[in-house]
């Protein structure tokens, strides 16, 4: 695990809905991380099943199959080992930028997600999501890949959803 908290990430309001940021640092180099980002077998292990084309305009699928959620949009960005973008939506849904970046630290890695959504969306809902599947992600590196830690995710909505009350 990465040793973080629940919710320990920042959410904020902005003029055309809001904006979540995420940082974990993981004890992997970047193109560990990058791989783990990008590749169909590492995706699978902690987020779901799905492609990611790590070029600007490749094809992005995940499906989330008991959901019935499926992302299906293009890469945005794209600057390997270092930023990874795409949209976290599908046809003609609003579009919801992820930017995950990477940074070299200290023999690893500092991971930075950038969550927006659009008008009124939860985005403490959204972050604590991606909180869950960033302890995921964490373990998956680790060789112990884990199920949704759905405590961790109530956990964090709690947490992002008393900043925004603040």
């Amino acid at each position: 695990m990465t040793g973080e908290e629940p919710g320990s990430g920042r959410v904020r309001r902005t003029a055309t809905g809001s904006e979540g940021q995420l940082t974990r640092r993981l004890d992997h180099g970047r193109e560990t991380v990058w791989r783990m980002l990008t590749e169909e077998a590492q995706i699978a292990q902690w987020l779901a099943p799905g492609t990611i084309e790590p070029h600007a305009g490749g094809r992005v699928r995940i499906d989330f199959g008991d959901s019935g959620l499926v992302i299906d949009s293009q890469v945005t960005a794209c600057d390997p080992p270092s930023r990874l973008g795409f949209s976290w939506s599908s046809g003609t849904a609003p579009l919801r930028p992820l930017v995950w970046d990477l940074e070299a630290a200290g023999g690893g890695t500092l991971l930075t997600l950038t969550v927006t959504l659009p008008g009124d969306e939860d985005i403490a809902k959204a972050c604590a999501g991606f909180d869950a599947h960033l302890e995921m992600l964490a373990a998956a590196l680790e060789g112990v890949p884990m199920k949704f830690p759905f405590e961790h995710y109530l956990a964090a909505r709690r947490a992002y959803q008393a900043m925004l009350e603040t």
